[in-house]
């Protein structure tokens, strides 16, 4: 097992925008990814297994609720906070980083924001504990970028909802205790409900065979007439305006997760390009190697710069969506490229897993899709600027 020795970029001295809070929390973080998730990794992903082990650990770095107030069980933090959590978190790993984003931004922010204090004392503190594993079901096996076009709905029935449908590619699913489901009611209005592990009717099978975020567990969620107490039924907002905000908390933390992701690739090919010699020399003095490498520090400086902006926005309550969506779609993209490049640096041995640049690779493939696809975010941009909307 080769010694994690990360360290990260920072050719712009952008820690100097950083608070010493923010800077601690991040570097207890980075110590713990050291620790915790770079010695199993790579089996985890070789084996398609979710390390169930490091949820104790996940919950006590503040990586589940980074953001909900204490009085709840979360930590309080602002949001360059939580965005320096998910970028430490994804430089381990793109599925590590899932499962926290997922807890915090799709599952405890909803019930935060849109719950009533009874369903906020219920389910946030064991979730922030990480007792509770939560889920966010929006996607179907028929309407991904179109979620407003959902089938999944419940009827009223007395003091509970029937409610019937299915999601898929649901992160968490199958371990989740509760999933945050999107539905339409008998009017077609689109509602947050609550369903617990155990009610009749209601599956979570996992997702098998993927090439993508093997250390993340994936799954369906099928409901078929399952009941559940109308109590569960998320008050305070409801329409496709609901999710959405929700994914816009998701989408920051990605957009500072891929960072992560980026600057592993860059720090493994940098090294290895050292060190290996060809031709008596080290690659890294060939011109075409300096020309990625240097590509790949101006890239990740541009996001890091990017990112920190947003942030501030995010805790002075002005970033938009659409500032957001750019975001997540220009740092994915800069990291899946960077990832690419770097692989071709290792030349053979950037496809084995000595090396995180393959993993990170292929989970990236999923992450440029997911909560909202690159060409969706594109035109999300394209909206914004012209006033024009290019989906209908």
């Amino acid at each position: 097992m080769k010694k994690d020795d990360f360290q990260s970029p920072d050719y712009y001295r952008i820690e100097e925008l950083f608070t010493e809070e923010q800077l601690l929390i991040r570097n207890s973080v980075r110590e713990w990814v050291k620790e915790e998730i770079s010695p199993i990794i790579e089996e985890c992903a070789q084996n398609a297994r979710f390390p169930k082990e490091l949820i104790s650990g996940m919950a006590a770095i503040g990586a589940f609720g980074s953001y909900i107030p204490q009085e709840y069980g979360g930590f309080g933090l602002d949001q360059i906070s939580y965005g320096l959590i998910m970028q430490e978190l994804e430089r381990g790993d793109s599925g590590i980083r899932s499962t926290a984003s997922v807890q915090t931004s799709l599952v405890m922010y909803p019930i935060w924001q849109f719950g009533n204090e009874e369903q906020k004392q219920k389910y946030l503190p064991k979730l922030a504990s990480g007792e509770f594993v939560g889920c966010f079901g929006l996607t179907e096996p028929n309407h991904g970028s179109d979620p407003g076009a959902m089938e999944t709905h419940f009827v009223e029935d007395g003091d509970n909802i029937v409610l019937n449908g299915a999601k898929m590619w649901i992160s968490n699913a199958p371990m989740a205790d509760v999933a945050v489901v999107w539905a339409k009611d008998e009017q077609g209005r689109i509602h947050g409900v609550l369903v617990e592990k155990g009610m009749k009717g209601f599956s979570a099978p996992e997702t098998k065979g993927k090439w993508s975020l093997r250390a993340s567990i994936t799954g369906e969620l099928l409901f078929d007439n399952v009941r559940v107490p109308k109590s569960n039924i998320l008050p305070n907002k409801s329409g496709l305006g609901a999710p959405l905000l929700c994914l816009d908390s998701a989408r920051y933390g990605i957009a500072w997760g891929a960072i992560g992701a980026a600057m592993d690739c860059y720090h493994t090919a940098l090294n290895y390009a050292k060190e290996r010699t060809q031709f008596g020399k080290p690659i890294a003095a060939t011109q075409l190697q300096q020309k990625k490498l240097a590509e790949m520090i101006t890239e990740i400086t541009k996001a890091q710069l990017l990112t920190w902006r947003l942030g501030v926005l995010r805790n002075q309550g002005k970033a938009t969506s659409a500032q957001i969506s750019m975001a997540k779609r220009n740092n994915v993209h800069m990291a899946i490229t960077i990832a690419r490049e770097a692989r071709q640096i290792l030349g053979a041995m950037g496809i084995v897993g000595d090396y995180s640049i393959m993993r990170h690779q292929m989970n990236l493939e999923s992450v440029i899709t997911y909560e909202g696809t690159h060409d969706i975010h594109l035109l999300i941009t394209g909206m914004d600027i012209t006033g024009i909307s290019a989906f209908k």
